[in-house]
């Protein structure tokens, strides 16, 4: 089979959103070539080694890439995505050169191309992610691995917003808790919850991609008995009260949506943990959410993303 790369030169700040947009026009994977990454520090606190070709990356901005079948709605499917990239600046989101620029790729060279961005990463003190392809040998007795296909959903829980979720979940579940994880894509959140000790947890996504391989890596990590995992629109249908914590990685835009909505179904005193948010939307959201009766906890930051912990009053 065929597959177009569609390749667009933008900002850091645009990566987040350009690769939702690329996600909902039906792309099978993300590659992000960011030189931020050979340039930054990063702590060892945790171990990790890192190989990085400075060939592989823009001298400036950064570049997504994503995959697309080649059919007879291709060029379709391309324009809405430019269309959907430009609208970025209606909302004050920097989308920099925004050059696209297509190609095509036999289906073997995609399917291996991506995996090569993706290697054993320890995020915090207790979580280290492996891709399913990878062999690891823990570090330590106490060391909680989570195995991860991202398939073709969207989220391989390496991204700084998704680290900054399981540190945020790592310091928020407690042992029963009734979790809800809203936009789950490949399921590393309600992964991590299970394993914290969450008596059990509903993972929503509007995706039916995301869907199925949320389940495939909840039975990979044998937490599927803990997981109940269904296509939902962020919190619609949900009864009011029923958890004590929701998470949710997902666009800052979307978050200001449901505000309302977690107030209402997080039990008093609750926690909500919301993340994907870029630096420009911190005090945006972090106004919404007092207005919805939650008090802000604790804000985290890694490089431009914010995540904070709220809890409701």
């Amino acid at each position: 089979m065929k597959w177009s790369e569609i390749s667009i030169h933008t900002t850091n700040e645009a990566i987040e959103p350009i690769s939702n947009i690329l996600h909902e026009a039906g792309a099978s994977g993300v590659v992000i070539e960011d030189p931020f990454e050979l340039s930054k520090e990063r702590e060892d606190r945790f171990g990790e080694i890192y190989q990085l070709n400075p060939d592989d990356y823009p001298e400036e901005g950064a570049i997504v890439k994503a995959y697309l079948p080649v059919n007879s709605f291709l060029g379709e499917t391309v324009d809405a995505i430019k269309d959907s990239i430009n609208n970025l600046i209606l909302y004050n989101i920097d989308i920099g050169l925004n050059k696209v620029t297509i190609s095509e790729v036999n289906e073997e060279e995609w399917a291996t191309a991506w995996k090569k961005y993706y290697n054993p990463v320890k995020i915090s003190e207790k979580f280290t992610i492996v891709p399913t392809w990878e062999e690891y040998t823990p570090v330590s007795s106490d060391e909680l691995i989570i195995e991860l296909d991202p398939g073709m959903a969207f989220g391989t829980g390496t991204h700084p917003t998704t680290v900054m979720c399981i540190q945020a979940l790592e310091k928020s579940v407690k042992a029963g808790d009734e979790v809800i994880d809203v936009g789950t894509g490949s399921g590393v959140l309600s992964i991590a919850a299970a394993m914290l000790g969450a008596g059990h947890i509903r993972a929503y996504d509007l995706d039916e991609v995301a869907v199925t391989q949320a389940r495939l890596n909840a039975k990979l990590n044998k937490v599927n008995s803990k997981i109940d995992i269904a296509q939902n629109n962020l919190l619609d249908g949900v009864e009011d009260n029923s958890a004590d914590l929701i998470v949710a990685n997902i666009l800052a835009e979307v978050i200001l949506r449901f505000t309302s909505d977690a107030a209402k179904v997080i039990k008093p005193g609750g926690c909500f943990i919301a993340s994907g948010i870029i630096q420009q939307k911190k005090e945006q959201v972090k106004d919404a959410l007092l207005c919805a009766g939650f008090e802000i906890g604790e804000t985290m930051m890694m490089e431009d993303w914010v995540a904070i912990i709220a809890r409701k009053k």
